[in-house]
């Protein structure tokens, strides 16, 4: 009987090895891009075919895991831990995952706050068109439609239906795409989508152009588009209530590296680019995508009463008080102050009574004071920062407010001295009344 117990100690000491290095490189709140990222492909090739896409993340501290969409062994949680941090599908003809994987485990797997990049094509499989629908974005339903631009579309010898489109509809967003312009076209080759009106955490970072229009190349078209103009995406994102960010995409070709390498001319347009604008704007979209940009945190709220340095259990009505707060944006490599003139402070409750913009002193400090409201009760501290490209902040610390104990009201009140002076006067009255009505015959 020792001997079966032995071998399953040993087991399980070697089956823990195993995840440590998963672990170790996993994401945490100082080092949001310190991260693990499963790469899951329709074939092997893709992996040369895609590879400066893939050196640039791997240039960049992460570390890929590539496997078969269908192999047998893929998982992304085990023990009740995920072992990855980001998730890559780049397997648009998958009918169905390897493992213990499904719809519902990559739905779970951004639910819990990781992120996620999906590229489709015209090959998209339902799977892949499910997993897009959850996050908000409906791909074409006709499963042979492309996006068609026969105003927009990229001037090239070998492309004759227009299928390759050189877009540069770009978001307007520095936080998003960077602060440097993207000065080339992007070449897309693929599927549009549109976005669900219902869901307002999605947004375009690249639009189709006015004259584009979503229909079976090879084919008449005999019925209106159900997908045109500017209501195409071509590439969107999602950010989550729980600052999870998806990047989905209707071209597996745009990550390419013949359409990185690419030159490009857009039809119409005097302007030949050299090289596509495909690589800064997949390089720059990821970083945000994998928090290396955008990413908040917010440290150190204090509170407490005017010319002390200590946090009260309790607020008197009336109190002066102070109120502060840290905040700082990850560069990439750090943490350095975050700075903007929007951040607000709410004395919150059922409804705020005291709200305040917090001037800053530019090292990420914000900061204010004010007066607690002549209202007793449970109040909070609320910070809620929602603002677009970055994550959303939400803070708050509660404080019970007292009223005057009896003994704290003023002895005098100035307000009162008429009816002090009523008061007195009556009596002085009455005494008066009393001597005449008494003496007087």
């Amino acid at each position: 009987m020792a001997e079966p117990k032995s071998l399953a100690t040993l087991f399980f000491i070697l089956n823990l090895i195993s995840v440590l290095p998963l672990l170790t490189f996993s994401f945490s709140p100082d080092h949001p891009t310190d991260r693990q990222i499963l790469v899951l492909l329709d074939d092997l090739s893709l992996k040369s075919s895609h590879s400066l896409f893939f050196t640039t993340l791997q240039s960049r501290g992460f570390n890929l895991d590539f496997k078969l969409a269908d192999d047998p062994s893929v998982a992304v949680k085990r023990y009740g831990e995920y072992l990855y941090d980001g998730l890559i599908l780049f397997s648009p003809s998958t009918d169905r995952f390897g493992g213990s994987l499904d719809i519902q485990g990559v739905l779970d797997f951004v639910d819990s706050g990781h992120d996620l990049i999906l590229a489709a094509d015209s090959n998209a499989s339902d799977l892949i068109r499910n997993i897009a629908a959850e996050c908000g974005i409906d791909f074409d339903e006709d499963p042979s439609a492309m996006v068609i631009d026969h105003t927009g579309y990229a001037v090239s010898e070998t492309e004759g239906d227009h299928t390759l489109i050189a877009s540069d509809k770009f978001i307007e967003s520095d936080v998003i795409l960077g602060s440097r312009k993207i000065e080339a076209p992007v070449l897309f080759k693929g599927i549009g989508h549109s976005l669900n009106p219902d869901n307002s955490l999605v947004l375009k970072v690249l639009s189709a152009s006015s004259s584009a229009y979503s229909a079976n190349p090879t084919s008449e078209l005999l019925n209106p588009p159900s997908l045109t103009g500017t209501a195409i995406s071509l590439v969107s994102v999602l950010q989550a209530r729980n600052n999870a960010r998806v990047m989905i995409s209707g071209s597996l070709d745009m990550f390419s590296n013949r359409l990185f390498r690419s030159g490009v001319q857009k039809s119409g347009s005097l302007n030949k680019y050299g090289k596509s604008g495909n690589e800064q704007f997949v390089t720059e979209l990821s970083k945000w995508i994998f928090h290396e940009r955008g990413h908040l945190k917010a440290v150190n709220l204090k509170h407490n009463k005017v010319g002390e340095t200590e946090e009260p259990p309790i607020y008197r009505i009336n109190d002066d008080l102070e109120f502060s707060v840290e905040i700082y944006e990850w560069s990439g490599t750090s943490w350095v102050p975050y700075i903007a003139d929007d951040v607000q402070v709410q004395f919150y409750m059922m409804s705020p009574y005291v709200l305040k913009t917090l001037p800053t002193n530019q090292k990420g400090l914000y900061y204010t004071s004010f007066k607690v409201p002549d209202v007793y009760g449970v109040f909070q501290f609320k910070v809620e920062y929602h603002r677009l490209g970055y994550t959303s902040l939400s803070l708050s610390k509660q404080i019970p407010v007292r009223p005057f104990k009896h003994n704290e009201y003023e002895r005098f009140i100035t307000t009162a001295f008429p009816y002090y002076g009523a008061s007195f006067s009556t009596m002085a009255g009455f005494f008066i009344f009393s001597i005449i009505y008494l003496y007087n015959k």
